[in-house]
């Protein structure tokens, strides 16, 4: 084994050093507050789940999948999303016992990476489901939870932009020739790739009638300070209405200072079906999150239920959250082989009272001050002490 080999990782994984992890705590416990408080209850699913389940039924494409097999020949997965995994449980048991469910996760979840290019092939997402609702109250709700979890950690610059998937499918449906055509203008959407939506629109040469709405559409539809504005272009109307009412009901809890809606989002996890929203922030070049209504998904465990909910990427939230003023007093003990017992008692002590103490023979230590100035104060325990 070559001395590079050894402290290589695989290709997208990150180690977490311990002030990385304080903080990812901190953000763990404040969620997990918050959304218990709201009625939400938390859970935990297998890492590895069977890939003719949870890795079929998942929106992540299957080169992102990591695959292994099991000693008894079984095709399996490690879990690539949370909300496929819940869906699985839910059916299974939960929707059984009460129906709506709410429920909370914070977990990893792992995407195979082609290229390094920065990427995390193993990240920690936290976020909600609610299940077993299909009413525009359930949207809302989970809306003002993204708004305000994000309120509580003290995130005060970001945005919610909200669209809805049935509407722009039904418009790209409409004013394309095929599906084929449909299917490739929501790609480049996916893809954000705005030019080459022009491009492509042009190069199919359509009606000179559609393809300027389709042309009208993408200016318009991407900073929609009302619901009614895309009025013109909307086919179903009962899915406007739909959006209308969530708009309504974000208004009332004074929230629309966060919320724009951009009726092009389309996105690559392609179980949403209805309302659909991205989080951005100051600070980040990537959404921090996303969240939707999925009715579709559980249908795929053989439940005819509605859902809808959130995940924020908390490696994201990590480069962007606030650091805390507040600095925690940290006590270094050090103390000589013979004075053990005096060191314990001290230590007892000490931590009785709430404090943080690390215990440090000192004949171990090759550079004593460079040690202690990583500490807020120091305490001897030597044998001057005893005289």
């Amino acid at each position: 084994m070559s001395t590079i080999k050894l402290f290589e990782k695989p290709l997208g994984m990150r180690d977490t050093f311990p002030q990385t992890y304080e903080k990812l705590e901190a953000i763990r416990a404040q969620g997990r507050h918050f959304l218990y408080a709201r009625g939400y209850d938390f859970i935990k699913t297998p890492s590895v789940e069977y890939y003719d389940t949870v890795g079929k039924a998942s929106a992540i494409p299957d080169a992102s999948l990591f695959k292994l097999v099991d000693n008894q020949g079984n095709l399996l997965v490690l879990r690539p999303d949370m909300t496929t995994p819940i869906a699985r449980i839910a059916t299974a048991k939960l929707l059984k016992e009460k129906i709506p469910q709410r429920l909370a996760y914070f977990a990893s979840v792992f995407r195979a990476q082609q290229t390094e290019g920065g990427r995390p092939a193993e990240f920690e997402q936290m976020g909600i489901e609610l299940i077993g609702d299909t009413s525009v109250f359930a949207d809302a709700e989970v809306i003002i939870t993204a708004i305000q979890l994000l309120q509580q950690l003290k995130i005060k610059a970001f945005t919610i932009t909200i669209g809805h998937a049935r509407v722009l499918q039904a418009i790209l449906q409409h004013y394309t020739m095929n599906d084929e055509q449909m299917h490739a203008l929501r790609q480049l959407l996916v893809e954000r790739n705005y030019v080459g939506f022009e491009e492509t629109v042009v190069s199919f040469n359509l009606p000179q009638e559609n393809s300027d709405i389709l042309l009208q559409f993408i200016e318009e539809a991407m900073n929609v300070q009302s619901v009614l504005t895309i009025e013109k272009y909307v086919v179903n109307a009962n899915e406007l209405t739909y959006m209308y009412e969530l708009e309504q009901l974000l208004k009332q809890a004074n929230l629309m200072d966060y919320i724009t809606f951009d009726f092009t989002i389309a996105s690559h996890m392609n179980y949403y079906t209805g309302m659909l929203f991205e989080v951005f922030a100051a600070g980040s070049g990537f959404p921090l999150g996303n969240g939707g209504r999925y009715d579709g998904l559980l249908a795929h465990f053989g439940s005819e239920v509605g859902a809808t909910g959130f995940g924020l990427r908390v490696d994201r939230l990590l480069e962007i959250i606030p650091t805390s003023d507040s600095m925690v007093v940290t006590i270094l003990l050090l103390f000589e082989p013979a004075l053990y017992s005096e060191a314990l008692q001290r230590a007892v002590n000490l931590r009785a009272d709430g404090r943080r103490v690390t215990m440090q023979v000192m004949n171990d230590l090759t550079n004593i001050a460079a040690y202690q100035r990583q500490f807020s104060e120091v305490i001897y325990v030597q044998e001057e002490e005893q005289q």
